[in-house]
């Protein structure tokens, strides 16, 4: 499984190609789906660029994606602590939410994932671990109760050294385990994105790519799109000799 990660943090200054609004934002997933993508992650913002869990943005953006994907693909969305001030927030704009995500993300190591990862599992939302490396997130998501139902890990390597990530992903995959034997998903970021792609490959892993996680192409050149960066990523993921080390 590749799946995109249609636009992140990332704002109008990192350029006109990161999709925002729903309308770019479903154009941009249509477009990763047609580049082999199988999944979307998606920021949903608001009208000034800000990532929010606002029931009303949510909905508008997950519908106009369905609308351009096949029904088969399950698009999913964050629940980072910068989207909401605090936990308590976060939950009840989970609470309030009319239109589901088919998954969620929730970062392991923030204050409050354990209640938020149940509230979208009271939901019916598949939740996402994410583990970053650099953090105590494998750590306590290995003592979770909620571990063996979450949907997947999603393994992600903070280090943008080219040089060292994937010795970043390697240590972060044996804090990891067993996992609870929940699926796995490693990506990197900026820098350490390719090579950790390149990583999962070789393992045999899913992986994503997307302009949340570079907006560069292996060769170093800018990318136009998200289609792009699919494409480059599922040669590299497929070129690398997977079940390898």
């Amino acid at each position: 499984m590749v799946q995109v990660c249609l636009n992140g943090a990332r704002g109008a200054v990192d350029g006109v190609m990161v999709p925002l609004s729903p309308e770019a934002l479903a154009d941009s997933a249509a477009g990763a789906m047609a580049a082999g993508a199988t999944d979307v992650h998606v920021h949903p913002k608001t009208p000034c660029g800000r990532d929010t869990l606002s029931p009303r943005v949510l909905a508008a953006t997950v519908e106009a994606i369905r609308a351009r994907v096949p029904a088969s693909v399950p698009v999913g969305v964050t629940t980072g602590a910068w989207s909401e001030p605090g936990p308590a927030a976060r939950l009840d704009r989970i609470r309030s939410w009319t239109v589901l995500p088919d998954h969620a993300s929730v970062n392991w190591h923030e204050p409050g994932a354990e209640e938020v990862a149940a509230a979208l599992i009271d939901r019916g939302v598949g939740v996402e671990a994410g583990i970053w490396s650099g953090t105590d997130g494998a750590a306590r998501f290995a003592r979770s109760p909620l571990g063996p139902r979450v949907l997947r890990v999603l393994a992600e390597v903070t280090d943008t050294d080219a040089t060292t990530a994937e010795a970043s992903a390697r240590a972060l995959l044996a804090d990891l385990g067993t996992a609870h034997g929940r699926p796995l998903l490693l990506h990197g970021e900026e820098g350490g994105a390719w090579p950790v792609l390149r990583l999962a490959g070789r393992l045999g892993l899913a992986t994503r790519i997307g302009l949340e996680d570079t907006l560069l192409l292996p060769d170093g050149h800018r990318a136009g799109s998200n289609a792009e960066l699919v494409t480059a990523g599922l040669l590299q993921w497929n070129s690398a000799p997977h079940g390898g080390s």
